[in-house]
């Protein structure tokens, strides 16, 4: 007698891990790209400072101290770019350039504050493992 046919489909062999648990799907590539450029260091700050309305560039500065002017304009150039965020120009004198959440950004809103939540939670006063 020869061995038993194989009638397990690659997709059936993928599904289950070891001892026949499910495994997790592959991480979707979108999913992962939101990730890293909300992630990017001091992206979700500015985010965050931005949910609470339109902010000047010294505003946002002031906001989040530690990160300097240039990576500061790089990262509103990028989420700028990317359609995150609203640049608007308010003519003068003097002139001011004002940046605020576009409908993109703005819909990230519960996922950033369900993050501040999180993170007060478990990050705050208490614990001392950090990320």
């Amino acid at each position: 007698m020869g061995a038993p046919e194989d009638t397990e489909s690659k997709a059936d062999r993928t599904a289950t891990a070891e001892g026949g648990e499910p495994r997790s799907a592959p991480c979707c590539p979108l999913y992962h790209e939101a990730v890293e450029l909300v992630g990017r260091r001091w992206t979700g700050a500015i985010l965050r400072v931005l949910m609470d309305g339109a902010l000047r560039f010294s505003e946002i500065a002031q906001a989040v101290p530690e990160l300097s002017d240039r990576l500061l304009s790089a990262r509103m150039k990028e989420l700028e770019r990317r359609g995150m965020v609203q640049r608007r120009v308010i003519s003068g004198p003097p002139l001011r350039v004002e940046y605020s959440l576009s409908e993109m950004g703005h819909e990230l809103e519960p996922a950033l504050a369900e993050l501040e939540r999180w993170a007060n939670r478990w990050l705050g006063d208490g614990h001392t493992t950090r990320l």
